[in-house]
């Protein structure tokens, strides 16, 4: 269930029983940023009955998806947190505070430019963090707008679109077997090997150790058959 609190009124609550929550601060001056950027009117007070909760099909799955961030922070990516975190508060300033869906966001993609420059830009930076915002920068763009552009223009968001080129290059990596797991998982910028394993396994289909072993195969028959 989703509840709503203005910190201005000092919200108390009564828990009589354990259970499990998650807890959002969206503060006005995040709300008043976003309304700016989009050119619409600044949201109000937003709409809710204090101290009762709704279902709110859209809150819940959103904030499920930070419990594995929660749970290993080390591989929480920023690109993952800033889009959960853009998201709940579109959302919120939409449902509750009155915002256009559309309000203010381009229909359009981004120029050839500022695709190949945020492209180059990951390609360099895939064993480092790097937050939207930078992202949003170099194309000129506000956080919200470049989010939506560039999933326009590429057909992914920028962290699935960083993620997939992390597993590219560590498949490169893979066919030098003088390289450990551990030490391909780190240079791709996955936090530990436990990490690298499971984002390979989920876009591949297969662990790192068997993708190497298999393809590794394929390679030595190929040189045979090559007469190298």
């Amino acid at each position: 269930m989703t509840s709503i609190y203005d910190l201005r009124r000092d919200p108390v609550a009564e828990l009589r029983d354990p259970f499990h929550s998650i807890m959002f601060h969206l503060p006005r001056k995040a709300l008043d940023s976003m309304t700016h950027e989009a050119g619409v009117p600044r949201v109000g007070d937003l709409r809710h009955e204090p101290g009762v909760s709704v279902d709110d099909p859209v809150v819940r799955p959103l904030l499920a998806s930070l419990l594995p961030a929660m749970a290993k922070p080390e591989e929480a990516h920023p690109l993952f947190l800033d889009h959960v975190a853009l998201a709940l508060m579109a959302h919120v300033a939409n449902v509750y505070g009155g915002m256009s869906p559309d309000a203010g966001l381009p229909h359009g993609g981004l120029a050839l430019w500022q695709v190949r420059r945020v492209k180059e830009l990951m390609s360099e930076s895939l064993n480092e963090e790097i937050p939207l915002s930078r992202l949003a920068t170099e194309c000129g763009l506000s956080v919200r707008h470049f989010a939506r552009a560039f999933r326009h223009s590429t057909g992914v968001s920028p962290h699935r679109w960083l993620l997939k080129h992390r597993v590219d290059h560590a498949r490169e990596l893979l066919s030098d077997r003088a390289l450990s797991l551990t030490d391909i998982a780190l240079s791709c910028g996955f936090a530990d090997q436990s990490h690298f394993t499971r984002v390979f396994t989920a876009m591949v289909g297969v662990s790192p150790g068997v993708w190497r072993r298999v393809n590794g195969t394929s390679q030595t028959l190929n040189r045979m058959d090559s007469g190298a």
